[in-house]
């Protein structure tokens, strides 16, 4: 199917087009060195069993907040003193970055790049977490007409002027974006543009990108 440029596919990239940490302590654990099982942490797999990620869904901290309290945590384990999450990241996904993205996002990103739908990403991490030359070495990425990343202009989703600048780098706007986010605040920033919106579900991704992708009409 055949579409002309007048819709785009906006994602998030950590836990949408990335698996969650929380998804890939096994990676984590063999490239830190730390025994099987030891980083119990779950976020949304299992919630109850994790207060800080309560705190973050309450917005008593801020995702960057819960993210902090990770990194310092796991970089006591490994006996070294972590203050960013680049460190974290990059130590705890080894030098295979791809090895940690979802299949069902190179599949729909480009499903929706062949019916003609531009493609942006609206992070507010991206090269905070992962490192400027990770660009470099994710291919995927290349697919992508625009890349709005608050590492570098400071204002975090679900700031409605984050999605405005998406919106005028895309040249589109209202329900011609579709965005596709796995936090509730972000996905309510994007309604008060008139986004068409899916808030991702990291415990059934296939479903969320088809989701999306209906809402694009692929």
């Amino acid at each position: 199917m055949s579409l002309p440029s007048t819709k785009a596919l906006v994602l998030d990239f950590g836990g949408v087009i990335s698996r969650t940490l929380f998804e890939t302590h096994d990676l984590s654990e063999a490239a830190l060195g730390l025994a099987p099982g030891t980083l119990t942490w779950r976020g949304p797999f299992a919630p109850e069993t994790d207060p800080l990620w309560q705190a973050m869904q309450a917005d008593q901290i801020t995702e960057r907040d819960y993210w902090l309290a990770r990194t310092r945590t796991v970089g006591k384990m490994v006996g070294e003193t972590w203050n960013d999450m680049q460190t974290f990241v990059q130590r705890a996904r080894g030098a295979d970055v791809e090895a940690v993205i979802r299949p069902e996002a190179i599949a729909a990103v480009h499903q929706a790049k062949a019916a003609g739908c531009k493609l942006a990403v609206l992070s507010n991490e991206l090269d905070l977490f992962y490192g400027a030359r990770f660009r470099e070495r994710l291919p995927l990425l290349q697919c992508f007409d625009v890349i709005i990343d608050a590492t570098y202009t400071g204002i975090l989703k679900p700031d409605r002027r984050a999605y405005e600048m998406c919106s005028q780098a895309l040249g589109l706007w209202g329900d011609d974006c579709v965005f596709v986010d796995d936090q509730f605040r972000n996905v309510q920033g994007a309604i008060q543009l008139g986004w068409q919106v899916v808030q991702f579900d990291v415990t059934q991704p296939a479903d969320s990108f088809q989701r999306a992708l209906r809402l694009l009409g692929v």
